[in-house]
């Protein structure tokens, strides 16, 4: 069977944001997966994972560059807080995922135990655009697979919440109980902001553009944050 061709590629990782998520803990290591070990976690900084950092496709393209990253990656749960849609455009033409506060609601999410050297890698994808702060959720606790707890370091997005209908668009992706806001795919999203900003092109040719066009990604970037929902909940910049 032949592989896709690059522009099928492309529209794919634009709408199959956040990706394949395991469902168990692991260690990723050099484009694979490993089974958990918590002796691996020592010594080692707990970054909150919400949308694609939770899956090795992602952690490839971070850090595939150097096969010694060994990563490990435990299964957490959150209270009172959602994965929605960030309102921004990455580079890779998807809509990318950020935390909002919500009451009653415990979502499913993943803590990427990174050393020194993988903390700055991660910075650098992450804060370098300016739509992320790394910072500290002020009195949250995350529950992990292994039955503890650890502090909430997160990247939180400085573009807020992307609004659909009124009201921030939950990751259909990514479990949550007590959901209390509409859940879509990326590529529903996708469509949602085609239509809003550009209903003259069809799907593809969309996402082509975003792709192709950074000055155009940048203004509709701007477009759908003008009535952004604001992240809430108090934190503490780091950096």
């Amino acid at each position: 069977m032949s592989e896709p061709d690059p522009r099928t590629l492309r529209l794919q990782r634009a709408r199959g944001y956040p990706y394949m998520i395991p469902r168990e803990s692991f260690v990723y290591r050099d484009g694979r997966t490993a089974p958990f070990d918590l002796a691996l976690t020592r010594g080692r900084t707990p970054v909150l994972a919400i949308g694609s950092n939770q899956s090795p496709e992602r952690l490839a393209q971070k850090f595939g560059h150097d096969a010694s990253h060994m990563i490990p990656v435990e299964r957490a749960r959150l209270d009172g807080f959602d994965v929605v849609y960030s309102a921004h455009v990455t580079r890779y033409g998807a809509i990318p995922a950020m935390l909002q506060a919500c009451r009653g609601a415990c979502v499913s999410v993943a803590v990427t135990w990174l050393d020194d050297a993988q903390l700055e890698i991660m910075h650098a994808s992450e804060i370098a655009a300016a739509n992320y702060a790394f910072a500290e959720l002020v009195d949250v606790r995350v529950r992990l697979d292994a039955q503890r707890d650890c502090g909430a370091l997160a990247y939180v997005s400085s573009r807020g919440a992307l609004r659909h209908a009124g009201s921030p668009v939950a990751l259909a992706a990514i479990a949550c109980e007590q959901r209390q806001f509409a859940a879509m795919s990326t590529h529903e999203v996708l469509e949602r902001v085609r239509e809003r900003v550009a209903p003259q092109l069809d799907a593809d040719a969309f996402i082509d553009r975003l792709l192709d066009d950074h000055q155009w990604r940048a203004a509709i970037t701007e477009a759908i944050s003008t009535d952004a929902d604001a992240f809430t909940h108090p934190v503490r910049v780091l950096r």
